[in-house]
C-alpha cells in the first residue's frame, strides 16, 4: 500500500516591513500552508499575499491561530481562561478566512502555534477550548494536531476530523512531545537526519526521543518550520526523499478520508 502523507509548513509570519522566511520557495514545495493570523506574526497584506501564493502553487490554506504575543513570536507561556482562549482561537480562524474568500480560496484546516500548540498538547482544558473554537466556526475544518497529543483526543471527543502531525526539525523527550527550544538540540538543521527520522516515523510508525526511546505515533503530517533558515532545503530534500521511496504528498483535504 502506498504511503500518502502531507507536508506543511507555518508561513506567512512576517509583519509589516519585516520577512521572515521563504514563503514563495516554501509554498513550491509543501502541499499546505498554516498562515499566521495577526497574534504572533502576519497582518491583513502578509495573509493576503501569502493566501494568494498558496492558492497559485495549489497548497491549501490553514489558520495557524496563537497566543497574542507579537513580541515574543507566540512562543512564551500565557495564563487565559478557556472562555477568552476559545475566542481569541475564533477570533483568529475568523480573520483568515475573511481573507482567504477575497481572494478566492477556503480555509480548511487549524494548526495551533507555538506556546498555544505546546501547552494544549498535554492539557485538556486548552485543547478542548480550541476544537470548540474550530468546531464553532466550521465543524468541516481539519484540526492539525501534535500526534498522541491531548489536542488530537480532544478534535476526535468533539467529532472534528484530526489529522496527527509531527515535526521534522523538532527533536522529541521521552514523553513524545517537543523538546523545548530553550534547550540544545531542540532543532534539527541537518536535512538528512530529518528526512531518515521522517521515514521511520512513517514506515515503521516511531518518534525516537532524544535518548532513543521509540514512541508510537500515527504520522497524517509532517510539518517543516518556514521561519528556520535550513527550512527550503529541507523541505525540499525531505519531499524529494519521500516520493523516491514511493510516498504520496497530498494536502490536508485530500488526506481526509485517512483521518
Amino acid at each position: 500500500m502506498t504511503i500518502t502523507v502531507n507536508l506543511n509548513a507555518d508561513l506567512g509570519e512576517g509583519f509589516g516591513a519585516y520577512a521572515i522566511g521563504d514563503d514563495e520557495a516554501m509554498l513550491g514545495v509543501v502541499a499546505s500552508a498554516n498562515i499566521a493570523c495577526g497574534y504572533h506574526a502576519g497582518d491583513p497584506l502578509v495573509m493576503t499575499r501569502t493566501v494568494k501564493s498558496a492558492l497559485s502553487n495549489g497548497v491549501s490554506l490553514g489558520a495557524h491561530p496563537a497566543f497574542p504575543d507579537l513580541q515574543g513570536f507566540g512562543r512564551r507561556q500565557m495564563r487565559l481562561s478557556a472562555a477568552e482562549l476559545e475566542a481569541m482561537v475564533a477570533y483568529q480562524i475568523g480573520a483568515l478566512m475573511g481573507i482567504a474568500a477575497t481572494c478566492g480560496g477556503r480555509v480548511t484546516h487549524v494548526k495551533p502555534h507555538g506556546a498555544l500548540s505546546n501547552m494544549a498538547a498535554v492539557d485538556e482544558s486548552l485543547s478542548m477550548a480550541i476544537g470548540r473554537a474550530i468546531k464553532g466556526v466550521d465543524p468541516s475544518l481539519i484540526f492539525l494536531a501534535i500526534a498522541g497529543s491531548e489536542m488530537a483526543e480532544a478534535g476526535r471527543r468533539l467529532g472534528l476530523a484530526t489529522a496527527e502531525e509531527v515535526f521534522a526539525d523538532r527533536a522529541y523527550d521521552d514523553s513524545g512531545n517537543l523538546v523545548s527550544r530553550a534547550q540544545p538540540g531542540a532543532m534539527i538543521h541537518d536535512p538528512e537526519v530529518a528526512a531518515t527520522n521522517v521515514l521511520r516515523m512513517l514506515e515503521e510508525g516511531v518518534i525516537v526521543s532524544v535518548t532513543g526511546k521509540r514512541i508510537p505515533c500515527t504520522a497524517h503530517s509532517v510539518c517543516v518550520h518556514g521561519d528556520e533558515p535550513s527550512a527550503v532545503v529541507m523541505a525540499t530534500n525531505l519531499r524529494k526523499t519521500l516520493e523516491a521511496k514511493g510516498v504520496r504528498i497530498a494536502t490536508l483535504p485530500e488526506m481526509r478520508e485517512r483521518f
